[in-house]
């Protein structure tokens, strides 16, 4: 199909030429569909009929069962000899993949190991520098992001692609809209943007929702469906696509991917979480340091091999093993009475020098919500915050981090990392006002300091002066974690520390956070991931519904934590001042990571939220950039940069 045509209107019928490989396509198709490229999987059918990916639909034959034998089968995409530089860093050292139709191949490695850059490279973001490039045994001349898509290479990205302002329908189908007679048909539109919702799951979802209204997860299966109603879909790479999905939604993508998988599409599913990996994969790529490390079946893997493989090292315990005797000193942070609404709950709240207190629940449960209260940067209307002995008035973001606290936000792309400054920028911005001398901004001595501190973090770098926004999830939040530490807190709140961060940061970050303990620093942790949250903390508080609904001592199970989150065994939620602790089972917790979502039978397999994503405006209330209390200051370097 020539590039620009309507799939809707039968003048656009004549045999399509595949731009990628410059060969003629067959094209079939009624006056009412788009052509079939003869592709495996077709993803579109006439009205009625299901859609590609759906159960009903009788799979395309599949040599061999995905996972068996997929080796001495033709890839239908394969990469040979690929590397890409950025001046003198090398993202990409002579790396092969190959992807077989009806096979899910994940690709592993550590933030800054390659994965994003042969990513880009094999959607055609990004020009290769050496290597050779094939589909279906044709050697790719054309690689740019247009001519892949026609040629059969989707993507489903972490950072999505929808336009807020328009509605579902007019995203799932930009650029190929249904027309009659030169005008919207606006009919069949939602009738195709039905089919395509309900095939991931949606068909509950009005079409002509706009997509600004819609939740994270939401928009994410969205974005999914985009995908599968392309004119060819050949190749899918999906890019962390549950990050913002719970369980339920989770599952349901993985289901979905499995048929995808029994009608013949090759797959490349990029994720952190392993156990992910393990449940849909059949083959692995791991990639260290812009280089193959190892590549082979799923079934030859177990979780510490492939964790090996990734890092170049056995990790042997994830989480600090010191154990750091509780402080009978006075609290750094003492809180009492917190209220954040007139009729809401009252939250009590100790942190001791040197003690890590994880704060727990479920979606909703207001767990980061305390933690912006406590920062100054949602608004509160009772209550008394004291840090290190003295009172402080929560005016703002400025004010708190003066009084000695910080906080590292869950989102650190929106709400922490100015992307535009460079790495040194991003970590001395929070301490200008304290190091500036008669009006004048600190010069070298400052940024000696932060280079010092990124140093100590083992910040992976060419240079602090290059822009933040180049460095991997797990080098952001050092960034951010060195930004706080030079302003010499007392207390230190970390908001899902490790969301999108490989195996081997969140082991750097652990110990981070520990030693910080160590030296008599009070961290708060808030986690979705439950054997983070009990691996990090010395006691566990565990909100439902605003109040606090226990306490838990160190060494309690991933059990003890869902049945206080989620009401279960009798227990009812307090006023906010914390009924007695649960007992703490004899053994601790054990279990992998987990996907994500509300409590099921195997704890821990579990997360206990995506994320407290509510689908509301990353830039306003809860979730985002808070609405300036009354009364507050507006300086920009506290309010704006000081989560």
């Amino acid at each position: 199909m020539s590039r620009g045509a309507d799939p809707f209107d039968p003048a656009s019928a004549s045999a399509p030429v595949d731009p990628v490989t410059g060969r003629p396509v067959p094209a079939e198709r009624s006056a009412d569909d788009p052509p079939v490229d003869g592709g495996p999987v077709p993803v579109d059918a006439p009205d009625g009929a299901p859609l590609a990916g759906s159960a009903s639909e009788v799979p395309a034959p599949v040599d061999a069962p995905a996972g068996t034998g997929t080796d001495a089968r033709e890839p239908v995409l394969e990469l040979t000899g690929v590397s890409k530089a950025f001046g003198p860093v090398q993202a990409l050292n002579d790396v092969s993949l190959r992807l077989i139709p009806g096979e899910v191949h994940c690709l592993a490695g550590e933030n800054g190991a390659g994965k994003s850059t042969l990513i880009r490279v094999l959607t055609g973001a990004l020009r290769r520098d050496r290597g050779e490039y094939r589909i279906d045994g044709a050697e790719v001349t054309t690689a740019t992001p247009a001519a892949l898509r026609t040629a059969g290479v989707q993507a489903v990205y972490q950072e999505l692609s929808l336009l807020p302002h328009l509605s579902v329908a007019e995203n799932l189908f930009m650029g190929r809209l249904p027309a009659r007679r030169g005008l919207l048909d606006s009919r069949r539109l939602r009738r195709r943007a039905r089919e395509a919702l309900t095939e991931v799951g949606l068909g509950d979802l009005d079409p002509d929702t706009a997509v600004e209204q819609l939740s994270a997860a939401t928009k994410q299966l969205v974005e999914i469906a985009k995908v599968l109603t392309a004119e060819s879909v050949k190749v899918i790479v999906f890019d962390e696509p549950t990050t913002a999905l719970t369980e339920s939604e989770s599952a349901r993508l993985l289901d979905h991917i499995r048929r995808l998988r029994e009608q013949g599409v090759a797959m490349l599913y990029v994720t952190h979480r392993l156990e992910e990996m393990f449940e849909i994969g059949d083959r692995v790529t791991v990639l260290r340091d812009g280089g193959l490390s190892e590549t082979g079946p799923m079934a030859d893997y177990d979780e510490n091999r492939l964790i090996a493989a990734m890092v170049g090292r056995e990790v042997t315990s994830l989480y600090p093993e010191q154990h750091r005797e509780t402080s009978d000193d006075a609290p750094l942070l003492r809180v009492r009475g917190l209220r954040r609404t007139a009729d809401g709950p009252s939250i009590d709240l100790d942190v001791r020098p040197g003690e890590i207190v994880g704060i727990g629940g479920l979606l909703g449960s207001g767990r980061s919500e305390l933690l912006l209260a406590i920062f100054g940067a949602e608004r509160i209307v009772a209550g008394e915050i004291q840090v290190d002995g003295r009172t402080v008035r929560p005016t703002g973001p400025r004010a708190m981090m003066n009084s000695g606290i910080g906080l590292l936000t869950e989102d650190r792309k929106v709400l922490g990392l100015l992307p535009e400054l460079s790495i040194r920028e991003n970590v001395t911005i929070a301490s200008l006002r304290r190091a500036s001398r008669n009006g004048l901004l600190p010069g070298k001595a400052q940024a000696a300091d932060a280079d010092r501190l990124l140093d100590s973090l083992r910040l992976r770098a060419g240079s602090y002066d290059q822009p933040v926004s180049t460095l991997s999830g797990g080098n952001q939040q050092k960034v951010l974690l060195a930004r706080w530490l030079l302003t010499e807190p007392k207390v230190l709140a970390f908001d899902e520390p490790t969301k999108g961060i490989d195996v081997g940061a969140k082991g750097e970050l652990y110990d981070v956070i520990g030693d910080l303990a160590q030296r008599g620093l009070g961290i708060v942790v808030v986690s979705s991931y439950l054997p983070e949250l009990i691996g990090l903390a010395d006691r566990i508080i565990v909100l439902r519904d605003g109040a606090i609904a226990g306490e838990l001592p160190a060494g309690a199970s991933e059990e003890d934590v869902l049945r206080l989150a989620s009401g279960g065994a009798g227990e009812a939620p307090s006023d906010g001042r914390g009924p007695a602790s649960a007992a703490a089972p004899e053994t601790a917790p054990g279990g992998g990571p987990a996907a994500g979502g509300a409590p099921t039978e195997h704890a821990s397999d579990v997360r206990t939220d995506a994320g407290d994503d509510d689908g509301a405006d990353p830039r306003a209330g809860t979730r985002g950039t808070p609405a300036p209390n009354p009364g507050s200051p507006t300086d920009p370097q506290g309010d704006r940069h000081g989560a």
